[in-house]
């Protein structure tokens, strides 16, 4: 929880920082994807507690993609940004997947809600 809590405030910074102290049009725009990218993610490790409370006790697999994910996408976004090597976007699609394979183990988990408890 609180690496998420973290996240969500470096998103919020980042997004400030996007809308008032970068001039590049590209460069804001991937400071802009990174920071919802991260702060959407950040909540979806709240969301997994909520969801771990009504039963499904493998939400607690999602975030140890979500979080990552937020490291990985948001951070090379972030890095490009800031003047790193165009290169690192090759890197963002990684923490893609890892939300993908977040999304679908919380989707996963939520069959546990469903079930019929005895």
């Amino acid at each position: 929880m609180m690496a998420a809590a973290i996240g969500g405030f470096l998103s919020v910074a980042a997004g400030a920082f996007a809308a008032h102290g970068i001039k590049d049009p590209q460069a804001a725009d991937w400071m802009r994807t990174g920071a919802l990218y991260g702060f959407v993610h950040c909540l979806a490790t709240f969301a997994c507690a909520q969801f771990m409370s009504l039963g499904a006790s493998r939400a607690r697999l999602a975030p140890a993609f979500f979080l990552p994910g937020v490291v990985i996408f948001s951070g090379t976004l972030y890095a490009m940004a800031l003047g790193a090597p165009h290169w690192f976007g090759a890197i963002t699609p990684i923490g893609g997947v890892l939300f993908l394979i977040g999304w679908a183990v919380l989707a996963w988990s939520a069959l546990e809600i469903d079930r019929p408890r005895p």
